[in-house]
């Protein structure tokens, strides 16, 4: 689910740069370009901690910017099969819910919901057990189990099931 891990990648610097403050500035811009994307091979990246080390630079002819090899340790969240997530719910229809766990976009089928569940569009769509102590809506909090991901180049979706043991509503008191 969360993994440490250290990579590599080329960034490019303008001479405007070079000096005292070189490191702090590549740290920045690696945390602008990298911090908040998606690799299909290491999944969401959260947080790059640290810049490890900057590497020899090379000068781009007739530009003069400088392209570093840096390496630097970061915190990805990839998902996979089997694991158990809490997420929050953010639209409910009556083929399903859609829900998040952070950057990873969840959907539950109305199959993988237990059958006490009902779904209604009275007031707001939900899902909802027939004696109304647990209800699915917008905002709930849910306990569900991946039961398959899909991993593009830059994006990852997931399928939930909540029909199992200890999961669905979490109810907070």
């Amino acid at each position: 689910m969360f993994y440490l891990l250290e990579l590599n990648r080329e960034l490019e610097v303008q001479p405007r740069h070079f000096g005292p403050k070189l490191a702090q500035e590549v740290e920045k811009r690696l945390r602008q370009e990298v911090e908040g994307t998606c690799s299909g091979i290491y999944g969401f990246v959260l947080a790059v901690l640290n810049l490890e080390s900057l590497g020899k630079a090379r000068i781009r002819e007739g530009a003069g910017s400088a392209v570093f090899n840096v390496t630097y340790k970061c915190i990805t969240f990839k998902p996979h099969k089997g694991e158990v997530l809490d997420v929050v719910v953010t639209t409910v229809n009556k083929m399903g819910f859609f829900a998040e766990a952070g950057p990873l976009q969840v959907f539950v089928s109305n199959h993988l919901i237990p059958e006490a569940f009902e779904f209604s569009s009275i007031h707001e769509p939900c899902y909802a057990t027939p004696d109304g102590e647990q209800r699915i809506a917008a905002a709930s909090d849910v306990r569900l189990r991946i039961v398959g991901t899909r991993i593009d180049a830059n994006e990852i979706f997931a399928v939930g099931d909540i029909k199992g043991d200890y999961l669905g509503v979490l109810q907070m008191t």
